[in-house]
């Protein structure tokens, strides 16, 4: 079984900054509680291939995770695919930006979740949990990248 998440969310800077901050995931800890740490490799501007490696603390287990950005068309699209070998893994998940009228951002953030052997009976709760945290989710994206 796999299912959709998904959040929009309006902030007040231009495009390109948002894009810039977002398309850097090491600042995933400033917005997402659940990443306890964060690297890119290799160490330079994100590009498609990138991998971002992070340990991040899910119903009070760490696991590690792997995500490997597959798209990057700024300033409009991010996307990437968790490779880590998780019970449940995003299997593919992105930003979408638009330019807003008085110069802010509209952001919309979405992940499909996928649940592996035991998983398969977990990702039902955990896409609940993820589809009931997506606007404070989003609001915090806005809070982080506002006060960057």
């Amino acid at each position: 079984m796999s299912g959709q998440f998904e959040a929009t969310v309006d902030i007040d800077r231009p495009i390109d900054e948002v894009f810039a901050y977002l398309a850097d995931g090491r600042n995933d800890p400033k917005f997402s509680p659940r990443v306890q740490r964060i690297e890119r490799i290799p160490e330079s501007p994100t590009a498609v291939g990138t991998i971002f490696r992070s340990t991040v603390k899910d119903a009070g287990m760490k696991t590690a995770r792997e995500f490997r950005i597959t798209a990057f068309e700024p300033p409009r699209s991010l996307r990437w695919a968790e490779e880590s070998k998780n019970i449940v893994t995003a299997a593919q998940g992105g930003y979408d930006l638009e330019p807003l009228p008085n110069g802010g951002t509209r952001v919309r953030i979405h992940n499909v979740l996928e649940g592996h052997g035991l998983g398969k009976l977990l990702v039902g709760f955990a896409l609940s949990a993820a589809r009931k945290d997506a606007p404070a989710f989003g609001r915090r994206i806005k809070a982080a990248v506002e006060a960057s």
